[in-house]
This record gives structure tokens, sequence and C-alpha cells, in this order.
């Protein structure tokens, strides 16, 4: 057991911190919340002194594969060199404090196994597979010049990220093959996108036949469809549809907001992918078609937010941030807190986005709920960017009840027999 010493908590529950709180952790999850003091024996000691004790950030929308936002780039990287990439990817994403991630696209079984068995250090993976695409959608990465032939990705290096289904039969297919390996959701591409340079963003993708035919087999498994939608227009299709997230969503409008809000669906935005492209223009290498779309969308951003709040959306929390900008991670809070306020930017990276995963047991501080605890030097609901690239503000990191770091002062209480110390990852 793991006894979490005079903690001030920050998460969903309360807008505001609650002082001189002791959280006990047996195994993999959190025994107790207590405001007076707990008596345990048999325990590491963690002193935390008074600092923030919160639950471990959630990124609903994360490519940890896609090394590149120039897509072409990836068609010469091996497998192999993937996934070392990845494993530095995923590393680096834990040391900022996210414990469990939704990968949007790329990220296989093979990955999350790793991480789960310790094999890799990373935060929880939640994988979609390969994101389900039309002909001349979002994820048809084929060139121009290059012939239709069969409708597969086959032998194409980009073949991992995305698939290719036409028609209410073959993407019924194409979304049981995903579940079958795996994936514990489903992406579709129901839009045009920024990255991709043929496929006009403000169009809406896949038939409302061909949508509902996913959602079904989906729901079947058990589980749900999230949508890279980018419009109004494209938003509505897919959530009438019954898609569970809409994903981006920067054009969408009151109206739209409000059908989502009546439906139940969910919108994650992902700000920091289209600062950090702005800022990193030069050096991406993107070219102008993919920046005329940057341009549109990212002031936009803010007002689908706005919109959202206002109608009740729930309103999760991602970043879609590739290759070399994932460091930028911790900005994606910063910039959500200029129209949510902190409380509700922790609050979406927590609760909201394990509401989305359909896991009441992550992001919370709670009895039962796993052990997923941050400490941080400092006050989140006073300053976010305490989470800092490289989690400098971070000295405790626990995922599943195991340390991924600790440099806080540990002491083992009331027994005879030492152990050799606490659970580390």
């Amino acid at each position: 057991m793991i006894l979490f010493r005079n903690c001030t908590i920050v998460d969903a529950a309360l807008p505001e911190a609650r002082e001189g709180y002791d959280v006990l952790v047996e195994n993999e999850r959190i025994r107790e919340v207590s405001d007076t003091r707990l008596e345990v024996h048999g325990a590491w000691e963690v002193a935390v002194d008074g600092r923030t004790l919160m639950p471990g950030l959630i990124d609903a929308h994360a490519h940890v594969v896609l090394g590149s936002y120039n897509l072409r780039e990836l068609e010469d990287v091996a497998p192999t060199l993937m996934t070392a990439r990845a494993a530095q990817v995923m590393r680096g994403m834990l040391d900022r404090g996210f414990t469990s991630i939704r990968d949007a696209g790329g990220a296989d079984w093979g990955l999350a196994k790793a991480v789960d068995d310790g094999l890799l250090a990373g935060p929880r993976l939640f994988i979609s597979g390969r994101a389900l695409s039309q002909t001349g959608g979002h994820g048809d990465f084929r060139r121009r010049t290059s012939d239709a032939g069969e409708p597969c990705l086959c032998s194409h290096p980009l073949h991992f990220a995305s698939r290719i289904a036409d028609g209410p039969e073959a993407v019924v297919a194409a979304t049981r093959d995903e579940l079958r390996k795996g994936a514990c959701q489903i992406k579709v591409m129901a839009s045009g996108g920024v990255a991709s340079p043929h496929d006009p963003l403000k169009r809406t993708q896949f038939s409302k036949e061909e949508l509902r035919a996913i959602v079904r087999e989906a729901e079947a498994w058990g589980t749900y469809v999230m949508a890279h939608a980018y419009t109004a227009e494209a938003a509505v299709h897919a959530v009438s549809c019954g898609v569970r997230s809409i994903e981006h969503g920067n054009l969408i409008d009151r109206e739209a907001a409000a059908f989502m809000a009546a439906e139940g669906a969910y919108l994650v935005p992902t700000l920091s992918t289209y600062e950090g492209m702005r800022q990193h223009k030069a050096e991406l290498r993107l070219g102008e078609a993919s920046l005329q779309k940057l341009r549109s969308v990212l002031e936009a951003g803010f007002a689908s937010i706005e919109f959202a709040t206002e109608a009740g959306v729930p309103i999760g929390f991602g970043c879609d941030l590739l290759g070399p900008l994932h460091h930028l991670q911790p900005l994606e809070l910063t910039l959500r807190a200029e129209v949510e306020g902190a409380h509700d930017v922790i609050t979406a990276a927590t609760k909201t986005n394990a509401s989305l995963l359909g896991r009441d047991d992550l992001g919370v501080i709670a009895p039962g709920a796993l052990a997923d605890i941050l400490v941080v030097d400092g006050d989140p609901l006073r300053d976010l960017s305490v989470f800092d690239e490289k989690g400098r503000k971070l000295p405790a990191i626990m995922k599943g009840g195991v340390f991924h770091k600790n440099e806080l002062t540990t002491t083992y209480r009331d027994a005879q027999i030492v152990p050799a110390g606490p659970p580390v990852g």
C-alpha cells in the first residue's frame, strides 16, 4: 500500500482545491480518500506536504506513430523505426502527466500490449486501429497520379494509419476487421482535413447509409464511433448517424452545437496542433494547400468551444500533435483556458474524457478509481503552465498504482520488515 500524506486535491468534483487530505492506494486502485489523517500499518508513506494531488491527464486525440505533419515523409520510414519513435513519444507523454490517451489512428494492439506489459513506458492506450476513409477522403493518401485499382491501401506505406472502404457492405467488413484486431473504438473521416492536400475541407464524407452501418457494428461490439469533422454540416451529418464524438469541430456553429447537445455527442477540440503548425510552418514544410486550410480553422476553433459550452455539449480534451510537435501537449491546456478557465480544462482532460472513453474509474480521485495520480508543485487552478513540456513540476507520477516517477520523500512505516521499495514502472 502507498499512502499520500497531506494532499491538496484538485479534480472535477469541486471548482476549488481541497486541502489536508490523505489518499491511500492499494495495488492498482485508490482505496480511501480522507479529510482526516489515516493511520495505516505496513504502507509506504509519501510526503506530499500540501502539494496538489490530482488525477492523471487524458489526451483523447493523440497520434503516437505519426512522425510528421507532411505525411509523404512517412512513406520511407520502416515500421521498426516508427515503433522506436513512438516509444519516445509515449514516454514523453507520461513524463508530462498523461496517463491515458486515445490514439486516433495508427497505433495497434501490439503497441498497447507492450505498454500494458511494461515493455514500453507510456500512457494507457485506447487504440482506434486504422481510421476508415472513403475513396478520396481524408484518409486516402494515394497520389492523384495513382491508379485507383482496388480501394485498398494494403501496399501503401501509410496503410497502418487508415483504410479505404466504400459502400455499406465494405464499411461493415472494415469495421468488423478493426474491432477484431483490437480497436477500442472506431475512427471515421467525415470531412476533409488540414494535413491532406486533395480533399476539400468543407465537404462531408461517407453517406448516411455508410455511417449508420459503421455505428451499428461498433455498438454491436459494445463501443462507439469517433468522427474527424470540421464543419457544422459534417458534424450534424455524423451525429445524426449515431457518432459519439466529433473531433476538431472548428467550424461548427450554434445550431450544430445545439444538435450535438440534444443527441448527447461530445466535442474534442484540438487547438494546439494548429497553433503549433502556425509557429513551426517553415520547418514542417507544409504545402500551400494545407497552409490555406490551417488559416481557416485556427481562429474558428475558439468560437466553436464557446458555442459548445453555451449549448451544453460535453467538451473533451485532445491535442492531435504529430512528430516534432508532441512536446507542445501542455499548450492545449493554456490555449483552452483562454475561453474556458483552468478548472473546466482540467475537468475536460480528466473526468469528461474518462466519460467519453466509458471509464468511470479514470479521471477522478475517489475510492475504487484506478490510481492514476499526479503530484504537482504548484496550483494548476491558478497557473496551468505547471504542466510544462518536460514535467519538471511533477515530482510524482503514478499510473495504475505504479510510480513512473517519484522525487518525494517516501518512508515505510510501522513494519519490522521493510520491502525493497514502492512499485516503480
